[in-house]
């Protein structure tokens, strides 16, 4: 990220509104950044730091799409898809996750996410598809099958360093964690989140357009009927790609544009976030006014008594 003269400014607020009085506050910090790393605005701190959580599983996916593996195992826009994914279980994203591993011929019992309380098998846990990726890759360059999630891996360090290029920085700088499916997840700043965001909707790469373009048109897969992902995709028909992280994160790029919005509810709010994203959308113009409406009718609005509202906006810098 590309440090200006000014990096923060007010944060935003939401505010849950039980028949026109507040219940309930969440404050959030958003950053847009351009391609290049630049901060183009920001509500709160563009150096706020936070694990990046599933929100990176696009940037995971490259492991994939730039090693040969797709087409070593014909696998579809609908893997990659998948691979990109935190689905629900529901049974077409399950199959595909089990697609991924029927091509390249490895067994299901090497997946080491958790299995779902409730559930028979990892294949239903919301990360199975990033899994099946790593260890297509790891099946494809011969690499071992039973270590793919420690941080020292090939595939780990593979990940690492496509990160590491895009943001123009030493791979050992990054501070690393065990996300709760086992796999690794990054310290970074939401300008850093960001500016991966505009890059991958910037167009500039083959492997990311090809990411997006698995997103945008099978958005069904990256999460499921009636989530926000799956939404806002669909609602914009290509124009935004989206991703939700846990713990209040949430990033987005308008393709094409090479501009990305990443958001932090500070508190880890999922409603807050959305909340703040249909709100910011709106104010730059990525959305139309149908399509707000449309999202607030489902992200915003709780039955007859409660709705969220959104003070504050992004500041220029």
């Amino acid at each position: 990220m590309t440090r200006g003269k000014r990096t923060q400014a007010a944060e935003l607020e939401v505010r849950l509104l039980r028949e026109g009085i507040v219940e309930s506050i969440h404050h959030v910090q958003a950053v847009v950044c351009d391609n290049r790393g630049r901060v183009l605005s920001v509500a709160g701190n563009a150096e706020t730091a936070t694990f990046v959580r599933s929100a990176l599983k696009p940037f995971q996916a490259l492991g994939v799409t730039t090693t040969g593996t797709l087409e070593r195992y014909d696998l579809t826009d609908r893997d990659l898809a998948i691979i990109c994914s935190s689905h629900k279980a529901a049974i077409a994203q399950v199959r595909q996750v089990f697609n991924i591993l029927w091509r390249a011929d490895i067994d299901p019992s090497a997946l080491q996410c958790p299995t779902p309380a409730g559930k028979r098998s990892p294949l239903e846990y919301n990360c199975s598809g990033k899994h099946a990726g790593m260890l297509a890759v790891c099946q494809q360059r011969r690499w071992a099958l039973n270590s793919y999630l420690q941080r020292n891996h090939p595939v780990q360090q593979l990940i690492l360093t496509k990160v590491a290029e895009m943001l123009r920085m030493p791979a050992e700088e990054f501070i690393c964690a065990h996300d709760d499916c086992g796999a690794p997840t990054y310290f970074m700043q939401l300008g850093q989140m960001a500016a991966l965001y505009a890059q991958l909707a910037s167009g500039s790469s083959l492997d990311l357009e090809r990411i997006v373009r698995a997103m945008t048109y099978h958005p069904t897969l990256i999460a499921g009927e009636g989530e926000f992902d799956t939404e806002i995709m669909r609602l914009t028909q290509g124009e935004l790609v989206s991703k939700a992280g846990a713990e209040g994160v949430q990033c987005i790029g308008r393709v094409g544009e090479g501009m990305g919005l990443a958001i932090k509810a500070i508190d880890g709010s999922k409603r807050a976030k959305h909340a703040v994203a249909i709100h910011l959308l709106k104010q730059m113009g990525w959305i139309s006014p149908s399509a707000a409406e449309t999202l607030a009718e489902s992200f915003m609005e709780f039955g007859k008594f409660k709705r969220l509202e959104v003070l504050g906006e992004l500041s220029l810098l």
